[in-house]
């Protein structure tokens, strides 16, 4: 089957403020491929395109080195394609969006019915949003109520007001290393060069306001005893914990989301758990099923969203009331507001996903995929004595240059990063999409043969990795 190449653009479609760097950057990529009589390749064409328009040639803050970075076109089950038309196994699944692959078949009719009724309706209630948060409130089990935002990042900005609002107190309580999206509250602690001085939090961007890390405190992942000292002596100004059931790659310990609960009891603090990744992930009930815990509020997206830009606050009536639009005005009222909130084809491509998800073995199919892929990758990697494990928590999964799995960020910090994106770096050149150094994810239409390939592609990497010491 011929593959779909992603359009070239010529230097007059662009905007006219480029054009010299643009002409100037592909005249020497015409020019190179002269030399060496080849043509240029739609890759280094829509390279230099995109180094003269985006900073760093990307779409956020994480870039790829000259040798593996790619374009890509398209994708289809497990699989994507770049712009020269080679193929990847996809473990990146758009950030664990997709986790029923690329374009499946029963989520584009869904949106594509959704498109020919309507894209966007700002500002009035549209029956596919009235739906979807219908069904969420069914199935998220700390769910009596829901507010829909468009991202991740949204949903725990909205939820960190909202616990600041019920509460009436300033501060909020996070993980070192834990990820909650890229507003100014949440990036802290979240990528430290050290170890952090608990409770001390420090910012991870520059332009960040000093209240940022003022107002947020952080303690190790899964050490109850460090939370506790830190609530024993700061708790009355503690609005909420934000806690990832999964932080990374690191699973939560049996009793370390219950002992959360308990101390937020005890001490009237909110416990949210941020279930963008791990909601509906997991399995059908999230992470909250999974450890058999229920939070006061918890945050979706990825899956939520059905790959599209949707996300939602699930949680108590009385917290999620506060931003009711009727209460404008009143004490306690909390703003929300945002042009693609339940936005209708991401929220029709949510309930078309919801319902594959729902159909028997697919998260039984999905966690043993992972779990014999995490086996089989760790006989190639014990073969060729390298000193790494392969691990998951159910469809997540990453190869960590560590002896044991971690507890928290100290342990990640401790582990051979170099050696990890080393290693990473060669499976992308054996046509795996692997973003270096960043868990992975399966998707649901991951088979035997991606299984096989997969391995085949490990060996080799691993061959390559020893080779070039």
């Amino acid at each position: 089957m011929a593959l779909r190449l992603m359009r070239t653009y010529s230097v007059s479609q662009l905007p006219s403020t480029h054009n010299h760097n643009l002409e100037m950057g592909l005249n020497m990529v015409q020019n190179q491929a002269n030399a060496e009589r080849v043509k240029p390749s739609n890759s280094q064409r829509l390279f230099h395109i995109a180094d003269a328009t985006l900073p760093g040639a990307a779409l956020g803050s994480y870039s790829l080195s000259p040798d593996i970075r790619l374009i890509y076109s398209h994708g289809k089950g497990s699989r994507m394609w770049d712009v020269d038309g080679r193929e990847y196994i996809d473990y990146v699944g758009g950030a664990g969006a997709l986790i029923l692959g690329h374009s499946h078949p029963a989520v584009v009719r869904a949106a594509q019915e959704q498109i020919a009724r309507g894209a966007h309706m700002f500002g009035s209630l549209n029956d596919v949003a009235v739906k979807l948060a219908a069904r969420l409130a069914k199935d998220i089990p700390c769910a009596e109520k829901i507010a829909y935002a468009t991202t991740g990042s949204e949903a725990t900005a909205y939820a960190m007001r909202l616990a600041r609002a019920f509460t009436r107190r300033d501060k909020i309580l996070k993980f070192e290393g834990g990820y909650h999206g890229n507003h100014d509250y949440a990036i802290v602690s979240t990528f430290p060069k050290r170890r952090a001085r608990y409770p001390h939090a420090d910012a991870d961007s520059f332009g960040q306001p000093a209240a940022t890390t003022s107002t947020m405190l952080v303690a190790p992942y899964n050490d109850l005893n460090a939370v506790s000292n830190i609530v024993n002596e700061y708790g009355k100004d503690i609005a909420a914990i934000f806690v990832e059931a999964v932080q990374r790659i690191i699973p939560a310990q049996p009793d370390f989301l219950h002992g959360l609960r308990t101390i937020c009891d005890a001490n009237d603090i909110l416990l949210v758990i941020d279930e963008v990744v791990t909601g509906f992930r997991l399995c059908y009930g999230g992470a909250q099923t999974w450890y058999d815990v229920k939070p006061d509020m918890a945050t979706y997206g990825k899956v939520v969203g059905g790959g599209g830009p949707l996300s939602c606050i699930a949680g108590r009536a009385d917290i999620l009331d506060l931003c009711n639009p009727n209460y404008r005005g009143q004490d306690g009222f909390t703003y929300f507001n945002g042009t693609l909130h339940g936005n209708p084809v991401a929220a029709a491509a949510t309930l078309a996903m919801l319902d594959e998800l729902r159909k028997p073995g697919v998260y039984d199919r999905l966690n043993q995929y992972a779990d014999n892929l995490c086996r089989e990758s760790q006989a190639l990697l014990n073969r060729h004595g390298i000193p790494a494990i392969a691990q998951n928590t159910g469809s997540l999964w990453q190869i960590l240059f560590t002896d044991k799995t971690p507890m928290n960020h100290t342990d990640i910090m401790a582990s051979d990063q170099v050696a990890m994106r080393r290693l990473d770096a060669e499976l992308m050149k054996q046509g795996q999409y692997v973003l270096p150094g960043v868990r992975r994810f399966v998707s649901a239409v991951h088979d035997a043969k991606d299984l096989e390939d997969t391995l085949k592609g490990l060996d080799a990497a691993c061959r390559a990795f020893n080779r070039l010491g």
